[in-house]
């Protein structure tokens, strides 16, 4: 029948119905960031602040339809906000302090809806066994104490040009305690999206130092990565944020608002998420409570060339 000739009655549900769709349509992507417990000093693993400023920019400034939502200091009182996220992303302490510790069954059923899952900087690391397969299944693999390691060092970091992460991100250079040395699952699922390789000039601090790592000295590792699982949902690991300046480095920022994006099942900008540049004063709100509490500057090109550090004995949590 032509909608001319319609009764009243069906031509207002056709126009309901319309405006339905359209509702629809409009509904955010809802993406959820887990922040984790306060950890080590001020402007560093600084969890809280990090998560507000990130989801301020995908918020606020990018125009991408999002409703990022924060929980703060560890797993969620009411579980009830996951359920509906596109994405988890936990930005966090690891092994027993990770948020997803004695949870992984609820993470877990989620995934197996589809749900995408990011881990930054320490939240890549749990223990072997059945949490590390838990996390291979995730996100690929994970760092794993003993023979993965955490130097502190200038990266000049490359990303992978025909990735969606990489968008707008060119070559560029941070000092950050990148990762690297990941355990993966067998045989390897994970795509690299970051890489860059570490030499003993670049280190600038040791802090678990194990042969495995010695032995990567001088080639090329991966410090991001993602998996496109079975089911569906997608998976990233990405070692960097250690400290709370890079979020201020704009490609630093852009590559891991694109990761959130992706994982999320969003289409990445061809240029890139936009944001905005983050100040100085933005970068020291909301920093956790610490009985020394220190200024966080901008990064600047005395991050980049610090000293190299003595090499050190292996050593690592446990070592006999």
């Amino acid at each position: 029948m032509h909608p001319s000739r319609l009764s009243p009655f069906a031509a207002f549900a056709v126009v309901v119905s319309v405006f339905s769709s359209i509702a629809i349509a409009a509904e955010p992507t809802r993406i959820v960031m887990i922040a984790g417990d306060p950890s080590h000093p001020s402007g560093q693993h600084e969890f809280n602040a990090g998560t507000i400023l990130l989801a301020r920019a995908l918020n606020e400034q990018s125009g991408l339809p999002v409703q990022v939502d924060v929980v703060h200091n560890g797993w969620p009182a009411d579980e009830a906000i996951l359920e509906g996220a596109a994405a988890i992303i936990v930005y966090s302490d690891g092994n027993e302090r990770h948020p997803t510790f004695s949870h992984e069954e609820v993470i877990d059923r989620l995934m197996g809806q589809g749900v995408g899952l990011m881990c930054m900087h320490y939240a890549v690391e749990v223990p072997a066994g059945p949490r590390g397969a838990f996390f291979k299944k995730w996100i690929g693999g994970h760092y794993e104490a003993g023979f993965s390691c955490n130097p502190h060092w200038t990266a000049t970091v490359t990303p992978t040009p025909d990735h969606a992460i990489a968008r707008g991100v060119p070559t560029f250079a941070a000092n950050d305690e990148w990762y690297y040395r990941m355990r993966w699952a067998e045989p390897k699922t994970a795509v690299d999206l970051l890489t860059a390789t570490p030499t003993r000039d670049r280190i600038n601090r040791y802090i678990h130092w194990t042969p495995a790592g010695e032995q990567a000295l001088g080639s090329t590792q991966t410090l991001m990565w993602a998996v496109e699982r079975p089911d569906g949902g997608r998976g990233v690991g990405f070692t960097g944020g250690h400290w709370h300046r890079n979020w201020a480095v704009d490609d630093f920022r852009r590559l891991v608002l694109n990761a959130i994006v992706w994982t999320a099942k969003l289409d990445v900008p061809e240029g890139g998420v936009a944001s905005e540049p983050v100040t100085q004063r933005q970068l020291n709100e909301n920093l956790d409570p610490k009985k020394t509490m220190v200024h966080v500057a901008l990064p600047s090109e005395a991050d980049l060339t610090q000293p190299q550090a003595e090499p050190v004995e292996f050593r690592w949590p446990g070592k006999g």
